[in-house]
């Protein structure tokens, strides 16, 4: 029966892949991989020697219809990224849409995605947050950060290492510079590392070490200040 399988895989340590993924990989009649390259030496690696096409941001666009067809067809095909959970950061949406759309089955497999350890690496409040992924480069930037000042919920966003700097300064202009922040690279590899302070201090100790590796920023949401309740009576009637 054709099935669009969504497929994670490891984010840096092979060891976080799953035995569903790799029996999924070479069990399916298609696997679809943003880079080919990057993916052959995943597969490689589990033995898995199911025929690969490329599907990136770049061909996504054109190649939709055609693996529809071929879903329509009968066809199983898995969609993996170079690393972590496809669609997440990454291309996956528009094919998974057009699913939906013609009536065939969409299953994702759980597995690594890199935000989920780096919320839960940071220490900052986790029971309501928001995945703001890659910022506006330049148009929509400013406009982004002014909402992003005001939102009381813990944030997640994915940063280039040569955008940090940048990216930390802004914080520091837009958030205050005692804002709580946590920067987590190269997570599950071995030098692994988390920097948590004010923005402040971890915009002080990205500008002396230079970012390397990716890259997931969390940063605590706006603290709503609570005003005293005023009394009900006036100031004769409660003396």
């Amino acid at each position: 029966m054709s099935k669009l399988y969504i497929v994670p895989t490891p984010i840096g340590n092979l060891e976080d892949m799953t035995f569903r993924a790799i029996r999924v990989l070479k069990e399916v009649d298609l696997i679809l991989a943003e880079d080919t390259r990057t993916s052959g030496k995943l597969l490689k690696h589990f033995e898995i020697g199911t025929h690969m096409h490329s599907h990136h941001m770049h061909n996504e666009h054109k190649t939709t219809e055609n693996l529809i067809a071929r879903l329509k067809a009968g066809e199983t095909i898995a969609l993996i990224s170079d690393a972590g959970t496809p669609a997440i950061s990454d291309p996956g949406f528009l094919l998974t849409r057009a699913c939906v759309e013609n009536k065939i089955e969409v299953e994702c497999l759980p597995g690594a995605t890199a935000f989920v350890p780096a919320l839960v690496n940071s220490g900052l409040p986790n029971d309501k947050f928001v995945f703001e992924g890659f910022l506006p480069d330049k148009k929509g930037r400013q406009t982004r950060f002014l909402a992003l000042a005001e939102e009381t919920r813990t944030m997640i966003l994915y940063v280039s290492p040569h955008k940090l700097v940048k990216t930390l300064s802004e914080f520091v202009q837009y958030f205050g510079e005692d804002r709580q922040v946590c920067v987590s690279r190269e997570l599950s590899k071995l030098h692994e590392e988390n920097v948590r302070g004010t923005a402040k201090e971890v915009l002080a100790h990205f500008e002396k070490t230079a970012p390397r590796g990716e890259i997931v920023v969390v940063v605590a949401g706006k603290t709503i200040t609570k005003e005293p309740k005023k009394s009900k009576f006036s100031k004769d009637e409660e003396e």
